[in-house]
């Protein structure tokens, strides 16, 4: 446990986070770009979204802290473990903040595994995936039903939000990767993750970008209720 093993809270991965992201810069809120991630208070259980001027290092470290590795990240008083426990993206902050109605989610985590997992550590990692994708599962949830009733009249289109949703996954190369994939630091492993994402990333832009502005590119029933 991270509190008996890591008792002075040594992360490196702050020093990574300040070498490569100029947080004072990021403060002005003036790049254009609405910025939203969140974090999970472990007093109360509530969801904190940070967004553009109060992200700092700190936030973003709260926002990726896994309780089994880290001590959770204190912010403004409050205690923060990953975002994911609670909303995984949070993507309300883009519904209610944001002019456009389209939405783009980048899976990491695979939605389906076709093998049963039987030993301990995968068993562990299904677990977590499940729980991950299960806050993502309720807003898509949300937004379909919204979309149903706007659809039948029983809402005001011009005050909700009718969204289009679309998304980038491969959920056969994450489910292959396997639980041991989340702890390997190796350049190679990991460059070769990047050229995966653009990979996908290039397909999808292919197939798919005409559908933004338009329509949805997938079919949220089928995916995620």
């Amino acid at each position: 446990m991270p509190y008996q093993f890591n008792p002075f809270n040594f992360n490196p991965l702050r020093d990574v986070l300040t070498s490569a992201i100029d947080f004072e810069a990021l403060s002005q809120g003036n790049s254009g770009i609405k910025l939203h991630i969140s974090a999970t208070n472990v007093r109360n259980g509530k969801i904190r979204v940070f967004s553009d001027t109060e992200i700092t290092a700190d936030a973003v470290l709260a926002s990726a802290c896994l309780p089994f590795l880290f001590q959770a990240v204190e912010v403004d008083g409050e205690h923060y473990w990953d975002g994911g426990y609670m909303v995984n993206p949070a993507i309300f902050p883009i519904i209610y903040s944001s002019a456009s109605k389209d939405v783009v989610l980048v899976h990491v985590n695979p939605i389906e595994r076709p093998q049963l997992p039987v030993t301990a550590s995968d068993i562990f990692n299904r677990i977590n995936e499940i729980s991950f994708n299960s806050s993502l599962m309720r807003e898509m949830r949300a937004i379909a039903f919204v979309t149903r009733l706007i659809d039948a009249g029983h809402l005001d289109a011009n005050t909700y939000s009718r969204m289009r949703i679309h998304a980038v996954r491969n959920d056969a190369d994450m489910a292959r990767l396997g639980v041991a994939g989340k702890f390997n630091p190796d350049w190679e492993f990991l460059t070769g993750l990047r050229d995966a994402g653009r990979a996908e990333a290039a397909k999808w832009l292919e197939g798919t970008f005409d559908h933004i502005g338009k329509q949805s590119s997938i079919d949220v029933d089928d995916t995620y209720l």
